[in-house]
């Protein structure tokens, strides 16, 4: 599977980015694939490389690139409970600088760089995103309704921009909810707040998992939960982009 590591240009710099793509040449649907808070590391490399694997051109970049290139800081092999804490700590201010201005920003050279690739064919493109970069998912959808035809967020905080958000999506859209994040009562508001909108969209809450369980170097991971995780999103990409 060909990997790169790639600059974005942005407005306020360069985005340090990884990519994945298929071997042999030619041209592929794009995803843009937002890692969660703790960033661009092997797990992210390696969920970006089987979905690689299933036909599709993965970019992922590096979201805080204005405090530095990935890792931003220094994470265990594994992020148990015990350093959790203090790792999300130093997260933290990374994601309250990351203001809507900067997300909105920074989408528009995220997707006007995947979509000129040379391995990256014409058509509409998907966005994909964990923990924090759920949101970041769902806003790019929004703000770039003719391009994007799908967006996934996993454990993500989808609703923390209101119900008039959804207002502009026009991709097909799966949100994967933790059994931790979201009450049955919560995920009901979140649905009637889609249906309203008229989104076209599957929402559910994965069961037996906890915040990130997608991510298997962290106690949150739930084998049972990422696969559910490839069980929607696979199908939804395979809908909705012209694989190959």
């Amino acid at each position: 599977m060909p990997t790169k590591m790639l600059q974005i240009p942005t407005t306020d710099g360069q985005a340090d980015a990884f990519a994945a793509f298929p071997d042999g040449g030619g041209r592929h649907p794009g995803v843009l694939m937002y890692a969660d808070a703790f960033g661009i590391r092997p797990v992210l490399r390696e969920m970006a490389r089987e979905l690689a694997g299933h036909g599709y051109y993965v970019l992922v970049p590096n979201f805080f690139y204005r405090h530095g290139p990935a890792p931003l800081i220094e994470l265990p092999a594994h992020i148990g409970e015990e350093v959790r804490p203090a790792v999300v700590a130093q997260v933290m201010p990374l994601i309250e600088a990351h203001t809507a201005e900067r997300v909105l920003s920074d989408a528009d050279a995220y997707l006007r760089f995947l979509t000129t690739q040379p391995e990256v064919g014409a058509g509409p493109v998907a966005v994909t995103g964990y923990c924090i970069g759920g949101l970041l998912a769902m806003r790019t959808a929004a703000a770039h309704p003719g391009q994007v035809a799908a967006v996934a967020a996993f454990h993500g905080p989808v609703g923390a921009d209101g119900p008039e958000s959804f207002s502009k999506l026009t991709a097909q859209v799966h949100l994967g909810h933790a059994e931790t994040d979201l009450t049955p009562e919560a995920l009901g508001e979140l649905n009637q707040a889609l249906d309203a909108a008229g989104v076209d969209y599957t929402s559910e809450i994965y069961p037996g998992t906890v915040h990130g369980f997608t991510m298997s170097d962290t106690d949150a991971f739930s084998p049972a939960g990422l696969q559910l995780h490839w069980d929607r999103l696979l199908p939804l990409l395979g809908r909705t982009l012209a694989n190959g």
